[in-house]
């Protein structure tokens, strides 16, 4: 005679999305902090100093313009993206 239990059945999956803290969600879930926008934006600042570095034809001010232009247009498309998004809540 065995001592084993019987096996018991595994519960059933949860409906929808577990989503960060394991709880159903039925709306957008946003990005974790850390997004790709903000890499890309870091990486062409590191490409912008480099290129300052090394030529002599880009000075501080032209540095400092394109700088100021990038960081500019990467404002405006988060201000976009999370104006989007007001409308889906």
């Amino acid at each position: 005679m065995s001592t084993t239990p019987p096996e018991q059945p595994a519960p059933p999956p949860a409906a929808g999305y577990g989503g960060i803290g394991q709880t159903p969600t039925t709306g957008a879930i946003l990005p974790v902090p850390g997004n790709a926008e903000l890499a890309v934006f870091v990486v062409i600042e590191i490409v912008f100093a480099i290129i300052w570095a090394a030529s002599d034809s880009v000075n501080a001010a032209t540095f400092v313009t394109e700088t100021a232009i990038v960081t500019f247009a990467y404002l405006i498309s988060r201000g976009i993206a999370k104006a989007s998004r007001v409308l889906e809540q």
